[in-house]
């Protein structure tokens, strides 16, 4: 693996703006959202403004991407996704999330999730995983992707091509009549062919008018997943795969947490609804 050295939290910049015309999520402003008490089974118009919201969190990510290279700024991406959201009428969803205060998540090698952007320079053969929500016509579109800098070793490489394997793996697995927790047995089935980590305490999540439905993914074969799989529903599948444990710490911001062991990690998500024979990706640019 890269002999890298281990990341540090830069100088945040000031909050960036979002046009008064643009429609806030409800939890803007507020120290948590109120607790979604709706189906999760969505209706035809639900979908169809998720496709949208979908596609601009999707397009608002690649746009980022564009930029990832040896002496960007992980604050720079977030700067692109803002805009890039914004000038399509859309509220970047985890912009004041329970006080998140950025519009993009920006999680740097051993950061597996929830990393801030800030002043931190990304070098040549980092991964960075960047995390992308969208809110516009009242509902969300969440997705993420781990994307090369650089010349990146070997070792990094295909941990960030496995875990995009996994993801496709447990998307073709969603089936109606099957239960929730046959997604994480595909995904925790790959990735013990390599020896790699499944994170736990994070998972995917339902996801509607709500950023977060209360209906949990896990990524491993959880025997409590148990809900039985219904068209209609919407949510995401993001698996996390580590290069070796899947324990954590997190920093004293009180949102980056990095694998405990300070190995590698990557990570992909789609959000999805599912259909009559399977799943169709919401998240498409």
């Amino acid at each position: 693996m890269s002999g890298q050295s281990l990341l540090v939290p830069g100088e945040l910049s000031p909050a960036r703006s979002v046009p008064g015309n643009i429609r806030r999520p409800e939890y803007v402003g507020k120290p948590a959202p109120t607790p979604y008490t709706g189906p999760e089974v969505q209706s035809a118009e639900t979908i169809e403004a998720m496709r949208i919201a979908g596609r601009i969190a999707a397009q608002a990510m690649a746009e980022a991407a564009k930029l990832i290279a040896p002496g960007v700024t992980t604050d720079e991406l977030d700067k692109v996704a803002h805009e890039y959201m914004c000038d399509h009428g859309a509220y970047p969803s985890t912009l004041g999330y329970r006080g998140y205060p950025k519009s993009l998540c920006s999680s740097v090698n051993e950061v597996i999730c929830h990393g801030i952007p800030d002043s931190t320079v990304l070098r040549d053969g980092d991964i960075v995983n960047l995390d992308v929500t969208a809110y516009i016509g009242g509902v969300h579109g969440d997705n993420n992707a781990t994307y090369l800098c650089g010349d990146v070793d070997e070792e990094s490489r295909l941990l960030v091509e496995r875990t995009r394997e996994a993801l496709n793996r447990a998307i073709k697995a969603v089936k109606p009549g099957r239960q929730i927790n046959v997604i994480g047995r595909v995904i925790e089935s790959y990735a013990k062919r390599f020896g790699y980590g499944v994170v736990r305490d994070f998972t995917g999540h339902g996801i509607n008018s709500s950023f977060h439905s209360g209906l949990i993914i896990p990524h491993y074969d959880s025997p409590h997943a148990t809900t039985v799989i219904e068209p209609g529903m919407t949510f995401t599948i993001e698996p996390m795969l580590t290069l070796g444990t899947h324990d954590y710490d997190m920093w004293d911001d009180g949102w980056t947490v990095v694998t405990k062991d300070r190995k590698r990690t990557a990570q992909f998500e789609h959000t999805l609804v599912v259909t009559d024979s399977g799943a169709d990706i919401l998240t498409l640019p």
